[in-house]
């Protein structure tokens, strides 16, 4: 062994280096404040190990990226692991490099002959915000799409050469395929290089000028190894812990649902570290942006890098402290504000409620039996009555009707309800409120319609109260029937259940006793009323055709209150009809795929 050592030694001089490495003088000794320059490079390490695993699965497309992360993320052995502890040690990079500037500041090792050693440091603190903003598209989605496009948009204000280099960072005139393919090679071929370079250059300049210990040393010096040696491994293994930690608590790395550029996303914000930049961007209205994003941020840029310059003064180096302290002051105050104030918005809870749903519900479309489509796992969304029903409710129905009490997607419409609340529409729980006399004319029912003092509200408040108990069974058994007319799915197994008090309801229908065809015509029965056309009830057809036009003279008429013909008026197409009716009768239920 000695002898293959000793040859390799004579060829590449590795016992000198490692000698110089190990062996290095420590002013003053080994200390904890030293480590974070190790702890750096040992994240950074992790990183590119990590980094080119993921490569191996990852698919940098427009229609592939986020389907290859939900590979890695759900179906990969050990690939939430892996995209867990690629994601957290990024976040853990830009702590321990806070860590690392304000060391490097309070011992004052930016000064002379060390300026270029600290200045590279500030480059490779760029180098690695610009690393994590690049990673943030690459999984391609909602969070992550526009997030990237209201960072992009910023280039875009830059003087004289923003558009250009919106359009170059972009790859052409919109976010697509090329976006994603020119931040993929920036993230793992450009970005990583030029830190590497860096690195190389910043630990062969600090090699050369040494160690700056505070003054004054209490302590001898001694050298690298071997308590520095265990001070940077102890401090390696505890950031490793604390990631390891954050990446089983979270299960990996969090995924949301597919890029859509046709869903605007109000719930998109930066990551934690660049808060500061978007709140600091709300106190810059109208054209005056460009010095919120550009000219305020890159002259307090230039101060940092100005610090060793500064420092010459004689108060130079209180002045750098008193600087940086009160720019991390800031830093940290525009982040509290930034969370305060969407914490504070229910517009804003709402969209994340509606985020995280839409991410899990991708989820559960794409491990149904058909899986996810070649058109891409967007497609799923597009075409789910759960994920698109509430949000064509709340744009289109909201403002008359609610659903549950709320606009579908758990917010608050500022119009006043004046039609009923569609939760359950057809069910037979629906169906009995609606004949109870104490809710009938209700905000839930008619209460805020014109037919509030209509036909059906005095027929209900008139008779049924009068009903005996032979009446109140025949009811029963009629709006069972009617209901079942609706062909539920969350009324499948009572309807077959009760099939033949169904088919005893069916015939009372139609029939004198409870005089519903004296208004409604079900099954061909009418003694010629003009209320709505009951046969099928609430089933897809009837209600497609309902919300595409209820002025049709088989349903309300002339009478109709306010509500529009969305198909007959071309306000929703075929397919978003079909989507909300689908909803609202809960005709989203899709299977799970078999177990792996």
């Amino acid at each position: 062994m000695n002898s293959l050592l000793n040859w390799i030694d004579q060829r590449t001089g590795a016992k000198k280096l490692l000698h110089e490495a190990l062996f290095e003088n420590v002013p003053g000794g080994a200390r904890w404040r030293y480590v974070w320059g190790s702890t750096l490079v040992f994240c950074f390490t992790v990183q590119v190990i990590t980094g080119l695993f993921l490569w191996l699965a990852y698919s940098p497309g427009s229609q592939t990226a986020w389907e290859s992360v939900y590979y890695i993320q759900h179906v990969m052995a050990g690939g939430w692991f892996l995209r867990g502890l690629h994601h957290f040690t990024a976040q853990a990079m830009t702590v321990l490099l806070l860590l690392h500037l304000l060391q490097v500041v309070v011992d004052g090792a930016y000064k002379a002959p060390r300026e270029v050693n600290y200045w590279t440091g500030v480059l490779l603190l760029v180098l690695v915000l610009a690393l994590s903003l690049t990673g943030y598209l690459l999984p391609w989605d909602q969070k992550g799409y526009w997030a990237t496009k209201v960072a992009t948009n910023i280039a875009a204000i830059t003087p004289l050469i923003g558009p250009a280099l919106q359009k170059l960072v972009v790859g052409g005139a919109d976010y697509g395929h090329h976006t994603l393919t020119r931040f993929f090679a920036l993230h793992a071929g450009v970005i990583p290089g030029a830190i590497i370079a860096f690195i190389g250059l910043h630990v062969y300049l600090f090699r050369k000028h040494g160690l700056t210990a505070k003054e004054p040393r209490r302590r001898r010096d001694e050298p690298f190894w071997p308590r520095q040696v265990l001070c940077d491994a102890v401090a390696c293994l505890a950031v490793l812990a604390v990631v390891l930690t954050l990446v089983v608590m979270n299960h990996g790395a969090p995924l949301g649902a597919p890029a859509d550029p046709s869903e605007q996303f109000s719930a998109a914000r930066p990551e934690w570290y660049f808060l500061f930049l978007f709140q600091f961007l709300k106190y810059f209205p109208g054209g005056t942006e460009v010095w919120g994003a550009i000219v305020i941020p890159t002259v307090l840029l230039l101060l940092v890098a100005a610090l060793p310059v500064l420092g010459r003064w004689n108060f130079g180096h209180r002045f750098n402290l008193g600087f940086l302290g009160a720019m991390l002051a800031g830093v940290a105050l525009l982040t509290y504000l930034a969370v305060a104030e969407d914490r504070s918005k229910p517009e804003y809870a709402t969209a994340l409620k509606v985020a995280d749903f839409e991410a899990e519900r991708v989820l559960a479309l794409a491990e149904a039996p058909t899986g996810i489509p070649t058109a891409g796992a967007v497609t799923l969304l597009r075409a789910d009555p759960l994920v698109q029903g509430p949000k064509l409710f709340a744009r289109n129905c909201a403002s008359c009707h609610r659903f549950d009490g709320h606009d579908g997607l758990g917010g608050q419409p500022k119009d006043k309800q004046s039609a009923s609340d569609l939760k359950g529409f057809a069910s037979r729980d629906w169906l009995m409120n609606l004949l109870d006399p104490a809710k009938v004319d209700s905000a839930a029912y008619f209460g805020g319609s014109e037919h509030k003092d209509g036909e059906m509200v005095k027929w209900v408040k008139k008779n049924i109260p009068t009903f005996n108990a032979s009446s109140k069974e025949q009811l029963r058994q009629a709006l069972m029937a009617l209901s079942a007319e609706a062909g539920l799915k969350a009324q499948k197994d009572a309807d077959a259940r009760d099939a033949a008090i169904i088919t005893a309801g069916a015939k009372i229908l139609p029939g004198d006793d409870l005089g519903c065809i004296e208004c409604h015509t079900i099954q061909g029965h009418s003694d010629g009323g003009e209320a709505p056309d009951l046969t099928g009830y609430g089933s897809r057809k009837w209600l497609t055709a309902f919300i595409g036009n209820p002025k049709h003279e088989s349903f309300y008429g002339p009478r109709n209150d306010r509500m529009p013909a969305f198909g007959a008026d071309g306000r929703l197409t075929a397919e978003e009809i079909g989507l909300l009716v689908d909803w609202l009768r809960g005709e989203w239920y899709v299977e799970p795929q078999a177990q792996r």
